[in-house]
């Protein structure tokens, strides 16, 4: 059941699915003394948050009591920080300060796609979502995602540059003002924001991870992360040293918090550029550095095989 299809496409669906949106009229601009009240109790993300973790304890139980089914306390350590990470974006202050600081919506932004996505993949959760289900409800959704034109569709969404286009499109898309204020404005876009980040996120991670050719190979995998790192850097740079507010929504709001809203924009922009910027880039330069040594063992082994074949020669020889 490791192995199916299913399995990250089924990720995808179930974390996405409490990711749903705020909006901020000037009629519910956040205080700072209002801050510590302000967490995000929707019945819907709450309820989904629960139901999450009841399955994956409960496939875990399941799956120790079978010890060839047996899953690393690793993962589960992942899954529960990456879980606590969705609370965090979701349900804590910080949903409710993006509506007000659009440093504080880049920072939940950031959260759910360099923090909770990655923990997620790494924990490979529907391992377990899937073992806490009846066994016969397991084995049609296996034989569904088994169907050609299903492992196709698949197949064709999460090459690496597929998705390295599909998460680009995303993050670039919806920090176009018209489409970013949107968002602020319906619901039905925010929520479509979020999803759209949390979803291609768990895909950049989870093809970098656990993608079609295994583990893809460290020279692909550098240019994915590095090039990911250069074009969110240079979104970033643009917000930060732009002399031009790119979302007037935020006008008026941000006065309560001390900031002008181009100072604002700016910091969301830093948020993006620097942290951001960095876990790719220290993500990358762990996959060169395992590059280099990959390259290291090759030509040991090589050079092995060939003092091997030689002194073969020599003793036939003799």
């Amino acid at each position: 059941m490791k192995r199916l299809v299913p399995i990250p496409l089924l990720m995808v669906l179930s974390s996405c699915t409490p990711v749903f949106a705020h909006t901020g009229g000037e009629s519910e601009i956040l205080h700072r003394d209002d801050l510590l009240r302000a967490w995000t109790w929707d019945p819907l993300i709450i309820f989904m948050l629960i139901v999450s973790l009841v399955l994956y304890a409960l496939g875990v139980m399941r799956m120790r009591a079978r010890s060839e089914r047996n899953i690393k306390s690793w993962q589960i350590a992942s899954f529960a920080a990456g879980w606590l990470a969705l609370v965090f974006a979701l349900v804590s202050p910080l949903h409710k300060l993006g509506s007000v600081l659009f440093s504080a919506h880049m920072g939940q932004h950031e959260v759910l796609m360099l923090i909770a996505a990655p923990l997620l993949v790494m924990s490979q959760p529907m391992v377990p979502f899937l073992w806490a289900l009846p066994f016969a409800w397991r084995e049609s959704i296996g034989e569904f995602f088994k169907r050609p034109a299903i492992r196709r569709s698949w197949i064709a969404i999460t090459g690496p540059l597929a998705v390295w286009i599909i998460h680009g499109v995303a993050v670039w898309g919806w920090h176009l003002p018209v489409l970013y204020q949107a968002t602020l404005q319906s619901e039905l876009a925010h929520a479509i924001q979020h999803t759209s980040f949390l979803g291609t996120a768990l895909l950049f991670w989870w093809t970098l991870i656990h993608g079609r050719f295994g583990r893809m190979s460290y020279g692909i995998s550098v240019v994915y992360v590095f090039t990911t790192a250069i074009h969110t850097s240079i979104l970033g740079a643009l917000l930060t040293f732009g002399r031009e507010v790119w979302y007037p929504i935020y006008a008026g709001r941000t006065a309560a918090w001390g900031l002008t809203p181009l100072e604002d924009q700016q910091l969301g922009g830093l948020i993006m550029w620097v942290p951001g910027g960095l876990v790719f880039i220290a993500v990358g330069l762990g996959l060169f550095a395992a590059w280099l040594s990959e390259s290291d063992r090759r030509l040991r082994f090589t050079e092995l095989a060939t003092l091997s074949n030689s002194a073969e020669r020599s003793k036939s020889e003799v």
